[in-house]
């Protein structure tokens, strides 16, 4: 981060925060926010809170069957949107993939060419490849 002193002593501070911004930030792969996924719904910032904590005082009811009820509806939702996101990263892999096979050239060998060889029985080796 820029905002970090060149002494690195102060990065703790602002972990919290970029924690936080990380979770808010909409992720392309999964098509959602990290906090959305997580709780089923936006984040609202802490006025909004307030108003709308105000507002459901008035509204609340204490009704307990059609309070489970709708807590039942909220987990089937966020559900939803777990499987939504888990549609939404398949596609991106898949897209992903598909790119990246497309730069892939096929080549052909011919007798006593000079290729790389992979040895996967053997793990422990200085180089992955051998000649």
């Amino acid at each position: 981060m820029k905002t970090v002193r060149i002494n690195r002593k102060d990065w703790s501070i602002k972990l919290e925060d970029a924690l936080w911004s990380y979770h808010l930030a909409y992720k392309t792969p999964i098509g959602t926010t990290l906090y959305r996924l997580m709780y089923g719904k936006g984040y609202h910032l802490p006025m909004e809170l307030a108003h709308r904590a105000l507002w459901e005082i008035k509204n609340v009811n204490l009704d307990y069957k059609e309070s489970g009820e709708l807590k039942k509806l909220k987990l089937n939702e966020l559900e939803e949107i777990r499987d939504e996101a888990y549609e939404c990263a398949s596609n991106y892999k898949e897209i992903l993939k598909m790119v990246h096979d497309a730069k892939i050239r096929k080549r052909t060998f011919e007798v006593w060419q000079k290729v790389w060889l992979y040895n996967s029985r053997l793990k422990l080796f200085p180089g992955k490849l051998k000649s």
